[in-house]
């Protein structure tokens, strides 16, 4: 059984919709399923939608989150619910298409534990290429994750490498395709033409920088390593720029290259390359730290509601 976790937030008008097209393309591939819609704290009525669509269709199962706590932790939550033997998140905007879905189930059947959607190209509008683009060199540069061209915009995994990404990992300032990509399994790529889209994205600029800030902290000591490279660099320049001055004062006109050196000067520059150095590296130690406490604190990365009305076999 297929396990769809549709990322529900603010979609009232799309629910029916994006339903009738999950069953009428499900059934018609004989692929059984299971509808999971996890609401991540909406506003609107979608959740009173999906538990009408729980009410009269056998498949579907409406879980809310009690609070809006974006899109990788509303995956997280609904892989915990999941009864499937494979699981695929799927956002509720249509763009990353049905038949893609039906790809890579196939992929599965075929023995794939995991199954990566990728974007042939990206057309989002100059600024949000540049940003995405950036992101994605970052990340296949400087951490531990490898992402495939044009980034990921979906995955199915296994029951196998579900459990594992809810039972073994730290959820916090993670997100699944993240983990997913670090755990091996020779992921499978199925590449796809994303439609452009005709809605306005609820994935404000905020969120996209804490994103991508949790999962490259997350996933990259090279910040770390940086610190150590620069610390030892500038010891190293400091010394030779102390015997430098040293010689001139002691065996020439103290001057350095026609220039006079006035020891107030001198100091000054330093003064203010340590203490802008130093507030550097405290900023990226604390990027770091700020996380292992958000994690040594043991808070949930996600809290589904409970709710008198959901179906008796509702047990996580």
């Amino acid at each position: 059984m297929l396990s769809i976790i549709l990322l529900s937030y603010n979609s009232g008008e799309r629910l029916n919709a994006v339903h009738q097209l999950v069953k009428s393309h499900l059934e018609a591939e004989s692929i059984p399923y299971e509808l999971i819609i996890m609401d991540d704290g909406s506003t609107d009525q979608s959740f009173a939608i999906a538990k009408n669509l729980e009410n009269d269709f056998r498949e579907v199962r409406a879980y809310r989150l009690s609070k809006n706590f974006t899109s990788p932790y509303s995956q997280f939550a609904g892989m915990s619910v999941a009864k499937g033997d494979c699981i695929s998140p799927m956002a509720d905007d249509f763009q990353k298409p049905i038949e893609v879905i039906v790809q890579m189930y196939r992929k599965w059947e075929a023995g794939a534990k995991i199954v990566i959607c990728h974007r042939t190209k990206r057309n989002d509008g100059i600024m949000t290429n540049f940003f995405a683009n950036s992101y994605y060199w970052m990340m296949n540069h400087f951490s531990s994750v490898n992402f495939p061209i044009g980034g990921s915009d979906g995955m199915l995994v296994d029951r196998e490498v579900a459990d594992i990404l809810i039972h073994q990992i730290k959820q916090n300032s993670s997100s699944p395709i993240m983990e997913v990509l670090k755990l091996g399994f020779d992921p499978v790529l199925v590449p796809f033409e994303r439609p452009a889209s005709k809605t306005k994205s609820r994935w404000t600029f905020r969120k996209k920088i804490k994103l991508a800030a949790d999962t490259f902290f997350s996933s990259s000591s090279v910040p770390i390593r940086f610190i150590t490279v620069l610390g030892f660099s500038i010891f190293f320049l400091s010394l030779c720029l102390i015997i430098l001055i040293v010689c001139l004062k002691l065996f020439s006109d103290n001057q350095l290259f026609g220039l006079p050196i006035q020891g107030w000067t001198t100091l000054v520059i330093l003064l203010c390359l340590f203490n802008g150095l130093i507030l550097f590296s405290l900023g990226i130690v604390a990027e770091y730290i700020w996380r292992i406490y958000e994690i040594s604190k043991g808070n949930p990365p996600f809290i589904i509601r409970k709710d008198d009305h959901q179906k008796d076999d509702h047990t996580n």
